[in-house]
């Protein structure tokens, strides 16, 4: 398991949750800032939802139908989105893929 301000996250060392299609590994994180991998099998869907936390999602691979503040987007690799704080927001995997997701601050609800 990765601990809070750990300097080398390394990904084999990181927590494993999975549910519903989505495997979460929460890999280096402080208290203002955290970084987590979220590997979608296709169908797989992250429901709306909102945060208190400024969330920016990378699309590392494959394709998702994003919802952010009631508009819908299809995005593949390479796509950056941002969703400040309290934004409702959720996706549906289009083809399996990899978020990576950057919050400030840190979800206490991940750890």
């Amino acid at each position: 398991m990765i601990h809070k301000g750990q300097r080398w996250a390394l990904h084999e060392d990181a927590a494993v949750q999975s549910a519903n299609g989505v495997t979460r590994r929460v890999l280096a994180y402080c208290d203002n800032l955290m970084c987590v991998e979220n590997v979608f099998e296709q169908g797989a869907v992250g429901a709306l939802h909102s945060h208190p936390h400024t969330q920016i999602t990378y699309v590392v691979e494959g394709a998702f139908s994003f919802t952010i503040d009631g508009q819908t987007k299809t995005v593949c690799k390479g796509d950056t989105l941002l969703k400040e704080n309290g934004v409702i927001h959720g996706c549906t995997c289009l083809q399996a893929g990899i978020l990576l997701d950057i919050f400030t601050p840190m979800r206490e609800d991940f750890i």
